[in-house]
């Protein structure tokens, strides 16, 4: 299917922030990758963003003539979550591969389906979790997993933005909150950093007075470990900007911050201390929706199985589901014992610089998340 120096053609689903600002300039830093297509509803952003990166617009109703046209190979899907199944699922079915933005779906039915009709096709599908590619995350998960810092013990991690309820993050319930949208990255980062799956969760939920949200705009989530390990987080859609995780070993603790974060200017960074004192790391600035997308195009090109699969998106799905009952039932909600059968591996660190991002006032026919 692939010649020497063939490109993955890509087509964008959905011409929201996160693809204008990300990954449409993102891919144009990756040496496999090519967009080739994009998916919207909007005719000003068909009109402008096809003419901006010289490639043609389909509308929703074209979707299934754009997978069976022979134009593309791939498609990155950047919907709201709710929408992920809808076109997810046609492009496995088509053999079209899947780059889905996290997290995997709006329930776990939804999850089970996508990893369904991947399995059917044998089409390939990776969820976006640009940090598996970060070097300074993937530098603290293999060192936490080398045992580097002890037996650890502790995690805690707060994640908080101020949204704009107009924004389609702002009115679209639980699964388009702050939980599914933030809380997937301190869940995902614990989970990795332990190398285990939680086996209890338990959730508090607050509304702030004055907000529109239609969900608990700030949730505070407490999850234990197999092994006495315990870990926390805290996201909100209603506080300043913040990020930042601690994870405590028995020889030393590290903080980082920034942690979750992505752009020209943000470098992943972290503190270490232990009985010999206090070191930081900082890493550079990459490309992270381009490092993703490099990485999952040498997949398809060399018939790879990614690493952030879906099942990796789908032991997310199970935690963000049991903090929903939690928060509905005010009970602590077990799950059941489970082993991820894949891990982030030092090789899958990628350094591409980062290109150059538009601004919220760049951006076409986009409601802007921030409030």
């Amino acid at each position: 299917m692939f010649g020497h120096k063939k490109k993955v053609r890509y087509a964008v689903v959905a011409g929201g922030q996160i693809s204008q600002q990300a990954f449409m300039p993102g891919i144009g830093r990756t040496d496999n990758s090519e967009l080739a297509a994009l998916v919207t509803g909007d005719p000003v952003k068909a009109d402008k963003l096809a003419k901006l990166y010289k490639i043609r617009a389909w509308s929703y109703e074209q979707y299934d003539e754009l997978l069976h046209s022979g134009e593309i190979d791939a498609v990155y899907v950047a919907t709201p979550n709710f929408l992920h199944m809808q076109y997810t699922v046609p492009a496995l079915e088509a053999g079209i591969h899947v780059l889905l933005e996290k997290p995997m779906a709006s329930s776990m039915a939804e999850a089970e389906a996508i990893l369904a009709a991947q399995k059917k096709s044998g089409a390939k599908l990776m969820i976006a979790y640009r940090l598996h590619h970060e070097p300074g995350t993937v530098e603290m998960i293999t060192r936490a997993r080398g045992n580097e810092f002890g037996e650890l013990r502790s995690f805690v991690s707060t994640f908080t933005q101020n949204v704009a309820e107009a924004n389609s993050r702002g009115h679209n319930g639980y699964w388009g909150g702050p939980v599914p949208d933030m809380g997937t990255y301190p869940l995902n980062a614990v989970r990795n950093l332990f190398g285990q799956e939680p086996i209890s969760v338990h959730a508090v939920g607050t509304r702030t007075p004055g907000r529109g949200f239609n969900f608990h705009d700030t949730v505070a989530v407490t999850l234990a470990f197999p092994g006495e390990r315990v870990a926390q987080f805290t996201v909100s859609y209603a506080t300043a900007a913040s990020e930042g995780f601690d994870l405590m070993g028995t020889k030393a603790s590290i903080h980082a911050s920034p942690c979750f974060m992505f752009g020209p200017k943000t470098g992943i960074s972290y503190v270490e201390k232990s009985g010999d004192g206090s070191r930081e790391h900082s890493f550079d600035p990459v490309e992270q929706f381009g490092n993703e997308t490099q990485y999952f195009s040498d997949c398809i090109l060399n018939d790879c199985h990614p690493e952030a699969d879906g099942e990796e998106g789908l032991f997310d799905m199970r935690v963000l589901a049991a903090v929903e009952r939690s928060l509905d039932t005010g009970e602590t909600v077990k799950l059941e014992p489970l082993q991820r059968s894949r891990h982030v591996q030092p090789d899958q660190a990628l350094r591409l610089k980062p290109a150059k991002a538009p601004g919220e006032d760049e951006l076409i026919s986009v409601i802007p998340q921030s409030a």
